[in-house]
């Protein structure tokens, strides 16, 4: 597939500086770039690949002014990023799609297939279940009985989906994710921990991206729900009960204990972990590692375990290391007073 520089400017609403009719047919990162690609520059710290890049054009924003001579053609756009994004997606929506039921598929009697539905090699689809236009379901799927799978939802090698679960339109759940696996939940007795049954299920709404090896865990009752348009990595955890408000985003890692709740447009770093039964606001951004055990406020910015705001974490961080040799001191001192305390006593008349 390959484009001119003018009709991917005028796709994006661009505009051109340099060569309009150069013909590109692939992607390449600003440093690595060769002859036929498009490189994109959103970062002025590599401002300096842009002057020795051999890709053909390059994606900048509209308000860049080089400092220096360019040899390629740029394509000036309001969002570099946002613009790069846009053509990826209309690329990987040109690929042929695939359609039909491998011959090695289970599919019970009772679930009607879309025609234009994929469904791969070893994939076992339950009783009861339903499937929307246009699904694929990668080898090795299992959906259980119930499940209603939205319209060019794709479930990549390895997904399960437990009984009863909802995942709705234009979901990607990618390679050996597990949605609706019991909570874990126990009730303890002398005997041991008694299994509580989860009865309830997993909701899945629109546009949301559930990462690898991620496990999104079935309510004890009602359901555990993942709003329009979250976006989870690989290796998240999201127990029993948890709602995540749409929008939000969670890197690598992140942990949700039983009925804790996060609001809309959070952003939480990479092994974030919540207690159960806390609330977290609307846009609230979490850094990595950190640990919260109660209630956020919405707008808050938080680092640390537990959670703090970001410049006192950073002021605490400073101190963490002198910790040991003030110890050290304190130990000396409280030392000297106790002596200087008996030396008083000692010189009373």
């Amino acid at each position: 597939m390959e484009f001119t520089a003018q009709q991917i400017a005028d796709y994006l609403h661009g505009t051109i500086e340099g060569n309009p009719q150069v013909r590109l047919h692939d992607f390449a990162k600003i440093e690595e770039g060769r002859s036929g690609c498009l490189s994109f520059l959103a970062n002025a710290k590599y401002e300096h690949y842009l002057y020795e890049t051999a890709s053909d054009a390059v994606l900048v924003n509209e308000d860049f002014r080089p400092r220096e001579s360019v040899r390629t053609t740029l394509i000036r756009v309001p969002n570099a990023y946002a613009a790069l994004a846009q053509l990826m997606q209309l690329v990987d929506s040109m690929k042929p799609q695939r359609k039909g039921v491998d011959s090695t598929a289970f599919v019970h009697p009772s679930v009607s297939v879309p025609d234009d539905c994929y469904i791969g090699a070893f994939a076992y689809v339950a009783e009861g279940a339903s499937l929307g236009t246009g699904c694929s379901v990668y080898p090795h799927v299992y959906i259980g009985s119930s499940v209603s799978v939205g319209e060019k939802t794709t479930l990549y090698p390895h997904t399960t989906v437990y009984d009863g679960c909802r995942i709705g339109a234009r979901c990607i759940i990618h390679a050996g994710a597990v949605i609706g696996a019991d909570g874990f939940g126990f009730a303890p007795d002398a005997d041991g921990y008694n299994k509580i049954p989860q009865m309830g299920n997993v909701i899945i709404e629109d546009d949301v991206e559930v990462g690898a090896n991620t496990c999104i865990d079935r309510a004890v009752m009602g359901s555990t729900i993942v709003h329009r348009g979250v976006k989870l990595d690989n290796l998240v955890q999201i127990a029993h009960n948890c709602t995540v408000g749409s929008h939000t985003v969670f890197a690598a890692q992140v942990g949700m204990a039983g009925s804790s709740h996060v609001g809309e447009w959070c952003q939480f770093g990479g092994q974030v972990g919540l207690s159960g039964h806390i609330k977290v606001g609307d846009h609230v951004s979490l850094g990595g590692q950190t640990g919260l055990l109660s209630n956020v406020k919405s707008g808050s910015v938080l680092l640390g375990s537990p959670g703090m705001p970001v410049r006192d974490m950073l002021r605490t961080s400073v101190i963490l290391p002198k910790l040991p040799d003030m110890s050290r001191r304190i130990d000396q001192l409280e030392k000297e007073i106790s002596e200087l305390k008996e030396i008083c006593k000692n010189s009373k008349p």
